[in-house]
């Protein structure tokens, strides 16, 4: 794993970085939490393909929770560290190895074996996320990919809201859908340099 520590998840040089680059955040394109090829792992294929090309990436939909998430993360990390103990060191980008052809950004290093992935949703899901007690289903495959990318053991899933207690989940690794991630993931970044050859020769 390369970290990138000088980087700030969000800013214009963090962007560029993950220009034409699979991501943990989009690894449910590419799989389903079965491990198995995803429908849509064509259209995100094509979608890096042109980032890569253009050197420049589509504008895409935030909406209030969104945006309040963002702003809120600082402050659900310190309820974190306040909560567990655990120090939390902040990275902008963790490639899987040298190539960089694979990344990931989790919201924090935890130790020598941990992860930490904050999410700050509206005060609905946050409800239901303390009721359900287990990992959000959508957020099963960027957990597991942080995991992979990273090779650390577990992520602990920290959902904030304000005035509500946070819920807190430790992840450990899938090494069953790992394995079968790694596979997916391999064969995804070759034909995404095939495809990228094959419109740069036109």
């Amino acid at each position: 794993m390369i970290i990138e520590k000088s980087i700030v998840q969000g800013s214009v040089e963090w962007n560029i970085a993950r220009l034409g680059i699979p991501t943990a955040s989009g690894f449910d394109k590419i799989v389903t939490t079965k491990g198995v090829l995803s429908k849509s792992s064509e259209k995100y294929m094509y979608q890096l393909a042109a980032e890569r090309i253009t050197g420049c990436k589509e504008e895409t939909y935030k909406n209030g929770n969104m945006e309040r998430g963002q702003e809120m993360e600082d402050q659900a990390r310190a309820m974190y560290e306040i909560r567990t103990g655990n120090e939390v060191e902040t990275v902008g980008l963790c490639y899987y190895d040298d190539k960089k052809t694979i990344a990931c950004s989790p919201d924090g290093l935890v130790g020598k074996d941990g992860l930490l992935e904050i999410k700050c949703p509206s005060s609905a899901v946050h409800i239901a996320y303390l009721l359900e007690g287990t990992l959000p289903t959508e957020y099963f495959q960027q957990v597991q990919g942080q995991l992979f990318v990273t090779g650390r053991k577990w992520c602990d899933f920290f959902s904030f809201y304000p005035n509500l207690p946070p819920f807190l989940l430790r992840v450990e690794s899938d090494k069953e859908f790992i394995k079968k991630l790694q596979v997916e993931l391999e064969v995804f970044v070759k034909q995404l340099s095939e495809v990228i050859e094959k419109i740069r020769s036109k």
